[in-house]
């Protein structure tokens, strides 16, 4: 992977940034995004001079297009977007949701990985091909109480993804992540205080870590995934196999 360069978006910290550990590990050349411009820096800095970053809203057009057009200037080219920013400020049943809240979390969740892929798309990968990985949540694949909103646009960026691996075709592969629930501070609230019962529904017996969802992406991007587009590896130490979250 010498020379390879992705953009990892929302990853000054968690899921995001350990991607970009393991993509480093791996030979790549990373641009990684972030809200805020101090913690950023310092991710930058950990990650070495591999490691470039852009900073603001991960649903700020102006944040977007500067970012793409920054990760070309600044390596020449761009083989691998994952789209990891995300966010879930709602919490309950979908009949009490605030829809400005819910229009929120779709414009991050969604309409955001479409355009930084459109963008990524134009920029390089139309000409040279590439590689997108989004990191989607088993809250896409079944119902999960009080996750309504987070999981229904989860679900949809699945469906992105398919759509997404059919027209991109063949220059261009797209694949997504979901993970169960992570240790993280993004998730904490989902475990803290309860880790022992939460754990005792994963089959593998353990929550899981932002390495374990950094290697699938690794592999997703490597060329050992050559031949598989428009598909969901499902990272949640058997969590779903019963079916319900």
């Amino acid at each position: 992977m010498s020379n390879r360069v992705a953009l990892i978006t929302g990853s000054s910290r968690g899921i995001g940034f350990s991607i970009a550990e393991r993509l480093v590990e791996d030979g790549w050349q990373v641009a990684i995004t972030g809200r805020t411009a101090a913690t950023l820096e310092e991710s930058v800095a950990h990650l070495g001079t591999a490691a470039v970053g852009f900073a603001g809203k991960a649903d700020d057009p102006v944040h977007q297009e500067a970012a793409v057009a920054g990760v070309v200037e600044a390596f020449g080219r761009l083989d691998l977007l994952v789209n990891n920013a995300g966010i879930n400020p709602v919490y309950g049943p979908l009949m009490d949701v605030d829809i400005g809240a819910a229009r929120k979390v779709f414009e991050v969740n969604v309409v955001s990985s479409l355009r930084w892929s459109q963008l990524a798309y134009h920029a390089w990968m139309e000409t040279h091909g590439g590689c997108i990985v989004n990191v989607a949540s088993v809250t896409g694949l079944t119902a999960a109480r009080g996750l309504g909103v987070y999981g229904t646009s989860k679900a949809a960026l699945i469906a992105l993804t398919r759509q997404l691996g059919d027209e991109l075709g063949p220059k261009v592969r797209v694949n997504a992540v979901a993970p169960a629930v992570i240790k993280t501070d993004f998730s904490r609230a989902l475990y803290e205080g309860n880790e022992e019962a939460v754990v005792a529904t994963y089959p593998l017996g353990r929550l899981g870590t932002p390495q374990d969802v950094a290697g699938a992406v690794s592999f997703l991007a490597s060329e050992d995934a050559e031949w598989i587009t428009g598909q969901t590896i499902v990272v949640d130490g058997g969590l779903t196999l019963g079916g319900k979250l």
